[in-house]
């Protein structure tokens, strides 16, 4: 009797094991505020998966899944990471799918800095220090390489870059007035308008785009197309927009 009372346990409780299905997202740092309140309505619209996830560098969220982190859905800041993520059969790519698009721009201290109208600013005496990403592993630091290259200004800038490990960390050193200046993405530095300043938008570098891809490990991979897709619904567009991130 005490046998077949736990059995019939165990078996009601395995349809809410079956329902219970966590989905781990790695993401670039940059979409931290807009998926944060995506989260709740993935959820909402699929009862039982809760969402996790890992905000860091694309280029190092790439590097931890070829090194066996369980991930079930890849999103990176540029098309270069997940090229290189397709490359190496890390992601499905037939499930790659480009949701939002971005702005370089350049930034200041909100108050006490350098007017700093062009790029050729940065070159004045006054501007000491300039914080960008690090080419190998962050994209904004690649897309920052390529417009300061495309001016003629990345080896005579050089010995004033401070690298940082995100784009956050970039914005976090320019709101605390540690450097002069930096590049970050126009979504960031809305999130900290009254510590910096944009002093312009930036030209010169690839297009700002975010792609998004199921992991081929996955082990939810049926939940982990449903959010790529969710990414292009009206209701997740919607708050992509409200934090300053465009269509692709």
């Amino acid at each position: 009797m005490k046998k077949r009372l736990l059995l019939s346990l165990a078996l009601a409780a395995l349809p809410l094991l079956a329902s219970a299905q966590q989905l781990t997202v790695s993401a670039a740092a940059s979409l931290t505020d807009a998926f944060k309140e995506i989260a709740p309505r993935f959820e909402a619209a699929k009862p039982g998966a809760t969402l996790r996830f890992n905000f860091a560098a694309s280029g190092v969220l790439l590097q931890q899944i070829a090194q066996g982190a369980p991930v079930d859905v890849f999103v990176s800041a540029d098309q270069e990471t997940m090229n290189r993520g397709a490359d190496q059969k890390l992601v499905a790519a037939d499930t790659r799918r480009d949701f939002a698009a971005n702005s370089l721009v350049l930034i200041t201290p909100a108050q006490g800095t350098p007017a700093v109208a062009a790029l050729a600013d940065l070159g004045r005496a006054e501007v000491k220090r300039i914080a960008v990403g690090k080419v190998a592993s962050v994209p904004v630091g690649r897309y920052t390489q390529q417009a300061l290259e495309s001016a003629q200004l990345w080896a005579a800038l050089s010995p004033k870059f401070v690298f940082a490990d995100n784009v956050r960390q970039v914005l976090d050193y320019v709101s605390r007035g540690e450097v002069e200046a930096g590049f970050v993405y126009r979504t960031d530095a809305q999130l900290l308008k009254d510590k910096v300043r944009i002093a312009m938008t930036v030209g010169g570098h690839a297009p700002v785009t975010y792609p998004a891809a199921v992991v081929a490990d996955s082990k939810q991979a049926a939940l982990a197309r449903d959010f790529v897709a969710f990414l292009g619904s009206a209701e997740a567009q919607a708050i992509l927009a409200k934090y300053g991130f465009g269509k692709p």
